[in-house]
């Protein structure tokens, strides 16, 4: 199981927190996040809202295409390989996504309101909640690098940073192969990013691999904790420690 860390801690506690970062950072690269602050029912009308996006006709859902939007809006199954190299053989990602960008982006893309009346409201509220615990963690994650707490603020890293909310659904079985190769929910990959914050539904499937560099690589299931995020560490925070957090 991966770690479990308590962002209700006291300020007494921080140091504590933060060394218990540290370790699951250098260990891992992923761990969970309890009493982060998200109520429940936010986070399932989230899921309630994705759900009826998801399963409205194709053509509904396309006229809120990445096509308009670039970086913003709904992508189709099989539009996105998260596993780019040479060695995968497959058509694409079985999943359907939906990228919600920084809330003053005249770019993104919401579902009508007379289908969705409730959508937008509800993800603008979760992406102000998630950006929040992200601030909070940084602070933790500077600790843990013996960093000033105010490190990342300091240097305007969290400015205006470029946050991404990615509602994805999986709608089938995955691992079963076809003259494409093997189908995925999401093929093997790191984030881009600095942190992820990941909300699941208690659907399994979601593994981690301790060294992608070795080949071949040993996938860990990820168990569903109710109420907890999954936290997983990106590319780009890798790159600032020097490898040292994974």
């Amino acid at each position: 199981m991966l770690p479990v860390i308590d962002l209700s801690s006291s300020s007494e506690d921080r140091i504590s927190t933060a060394h218990s970062i540290r370790q699951a950072c250098t260990d891992y690269g992923f761990f969970y996040l309890i009493n982060h602050g998200v109520d429940e029912q936010l986070l399932q009308n989230v899921f309630e809202q994705s759900r009826l996006f998801f399963s409205l006709p194709l053509e509904d859902k396309m006229k809120c295409s990445r096509n308009i939007g670039g970086d913003f809006g709904f992508s189709p199954l099989y539009a996105e390989n998260l596993d780019s190299s040479s060695s995968s053989k497959t058509k694409g990602d079985s999943k359907e996504t939906f990228h919600i960008g920084p809330l003053q982006n005249q770019l993104n893309q919401w579902p009508s309101q007379d289908l969705l009346p409730s959508w937008r409201s509800v993800m603008e509220t979760y992406y102000t909640s998630l950006l929040s615990i992200g601030k909070k963690l940084s602070s933790l994650i500077a600790l843990a690098l013996n960093l000033d707490d105010h490190f990342f603020h300091s240097i305007g890293a969290l400015d205006k940073p470029y946050a991404f909310l990615r509602l994805l659904h999986y709608p089938g079985e995955m691992g079963d192969s076809d003259e494409d190769g093997v189908v995925y929910g999401a093929s093997a990959h790191s984030d881009y990013g600095m942190i992820t914050l990941l909300a699941t539904d208690g659907v399994p499937g979601l593994q981690v691999c301790r060294e992608k560099l070795k080949h071949p690589r040993t996938w860990e299931n990820v168990n569903h904790v109710k109420g907890a995020f999954i936290v997983n560490l990106g590319d780009l925070m890798e790159r600032w420690t020097n490898c040292l957090f994974r």
